[in-house]
């Protein structure tokens, strides 16, 4: 349950929890009435609040509920590090990507987490749509090959595109530090390789952070996995080496709540609609507010 959700009660809902609502009563109330009535409604609506809290144990908090973005060229290795995130193995076999969206739920002691992950191939063709992704989107994965210096050029673009966007969301002249992460991937291609360690620390800024990464090896990637989590103020343990990987259906079983930390991917998972992730933008207006895109276990 949201805090707005908690704060606008219908008035006919108020009038049930607390008698001397009625408006019979209300034109007759004396101040001491009126006192005694404000606190006896307080308790009241407390205890609705406590009672609904009880009814949904699994629901996610919207705080801890975030959305990974990743952007880049095609045939950059994008799609086999997203898959490592969920637990999958690397795959040879080249697909182009249209668009793959994924939802990883994360149960850590007492709390639930909620990760999307927007694996935003083809929207390089589509700025309207690339741009809705990025407004929405609270951490980034910015991913190029060593041996694609046009690749590298392309991360340069989006990495100006999201300061510039994320800028104007929270009408901010600051230039505030990025939740970016940059993977360089494919070092195991050394013999290959065109972008050099020198070139990409001098032209990448300190507001983001930078990886060079193997999605064929897992070179590097915990470390990635884990930035991505300080970014977005995640437990360690939602690192794929730091949880057992579960079916949702085990994952939705009240018998393992507080086990050890497990996760699952949930297969239904669907991306929001263009509408949906649009009225979430349009309604933030720079502030926090996510309830719109977390479930109920």
């Amino acid at each position: 349950m949201t805090t707005s959700e908690k704060l606008h009660l219908p008035v006919e809902s108020l009038a049930k929890l607390h008698p001397h609502l009625s408006p019979g009563r209300q034109k007759h109330s004396k101040v001491s009435d009126l006192s005694k009535t404000g606190m006896g409604l307080l308790e009241s609506v407390k205890g609705r609040w406590k009672q609904q809290d009880k009814v949904a144990p699994g629901m996610v908090k919207p705080q801890n509920c975030h959305r990974i973005v990743v952007l880049g060229a095609p045939g950059v290795g994008k799609t086999n590090i997203v898959r490592q995130f969920l637990g999958e193995k690397f795959r040879e076999d080249y697909e182009e990507t249209a668009e793959d969206f994924h939802r990883k739920m994360f149960r850590v002691g007492t709390e639930t987490y909620q990760v999307d992950v927007l694996d935003a191939a083809r929207e390089r063709n589509f700025p309207a749509k690339r741009r809705l992704s990025i407004l929405t989107g609270d951490i980034f994965l910015l991913v190029f090959s060593l041996d694609n210096r046009d690749s590298f050029t392309e991360v340069h673009e989006l990495l100006n595109e999201i300061r510039l966007a994320k800028n104007k969301l929270l009408k901010s002249k600051r230039k505030a530090r990025l939740p970016v992460v940059i993977c360089g991937n494919k070092s195991d291609l050394d013999s290959q390789r065109l972008v050099s360690l020198s070139e990409i620390s001098a032209s990448l800024t300190r507001d983001v952070t930078f990886f060079e990464t193997s999605a064929k090896h897992g070179t590097s990637l915990e470390s990635v996995f884990r930035e991505l989590a300080i970014m977005g103020g995640l437990p360690d343990e939602t690192g794929p080496s730091r949880h057992r990987l579960v079916s949702m259906v085990t994952y939705q079983s009240p018998c393992l709540r507080g086990d050890a930390p497990y996760a699952a991917v949930d297969p239904l998972a669907r991306r929001p609609s263009f509408g949906s992730d649009l009225q979430l933008v349009l309604g933030s207006c720079g502030k926090s507010n996510k309830s719109e895109r977390c479930q109920i276990q």
